[in-house]
């Protein structure tokens, strides 16, 4: 044996852990998104690393086809790092506001892939739960630049909900599950957003 191989285990000698699991610790987002709003790509990329499934999943729910859901992730983190110096911890989790971003980019991606009268012709069929008010029929007539307009208007919250249940024709049972969101909680942002949707166009026409 020569020297090296007797003097290694007084070089190395066994940590008392050696056989123990070694636990890694998934790096917390609220820390990487001050480093990341400081301009560090090495923290965007463990932000990235950290939410990318959580983002992914979001997204796959509504868009379903996995390569667009993946091109949307994309996108998403696309606009983290470009708004991160905006975002305020104060109102959100860093998950949950990019799960916010993630739904809103999934629902424009859906959008995207309909001609424009598609968009019309859905947004005129009444999904049988969704409860419209018969002036919600004013919202059928309207052109595709009205309605954008009123759309993005609304706080992402409601425009999700709206858009998967009058673009998508989707019922909100349906949209409950795509967003992991209680009934209820769909329920109440469709009446919200129907309510503040007939106010834009009011206030646009």
């Amino acid at each position: 044996m020569n020297a090296l191989a007797e003097a290694r285990p007084a070089l190395f000698p066994p940590h008392p852990w050696h056989h123990d699991p070694i636990v890694i610790l998934a790096p917390d987002p609220g820390v990487l998104i001050q480093r990341v709003q400081q301009g560090d790509q090495a923290a965007f990329a463990d932000l990235y690393d950290t939410l990318a499934p959580v983002v992914f999943g979001a997204v796959k729910r509504v868009v379903r086809d996995p390569a667009m859901s993946e091109e949307v992730t994309q996108e998403v983190f696309v606009e983290l790092w470009r708004t991160a110096a905006r975002f305020d911890s104060a109102r959100a989790s860093v998950s949950t506001w990019a799960v916010t971003i993630a739904r809103r980019r999934a629902v424009d991606r859906v959008r995207k892939e309909q001609s424009q009268r598609n968009r019309i012709d859905d947004l005129g069929r009444q999904p049988h739960d969704v409860g419209v008010e018969p002036g919600d029929s004013v919202v059928a007539s309207l052109d595709a630049e009205r309605i954008t307009r009123a759309l993005d208007g609304l706080p992402d919250d409601q425009r999700v909900v709206i858009e998967l249940a009058f673009l998508e024709g989707h019922a909100h049972g349906t949209i409950a599950e795509m967003l992991d969101l209680p009934l209820g909680t769909v329920k109440g942002r469709v009446r919200g957003g129907l309510k503040r949707l007939r106010s834009l166009i009011g206030d646009d026409g």
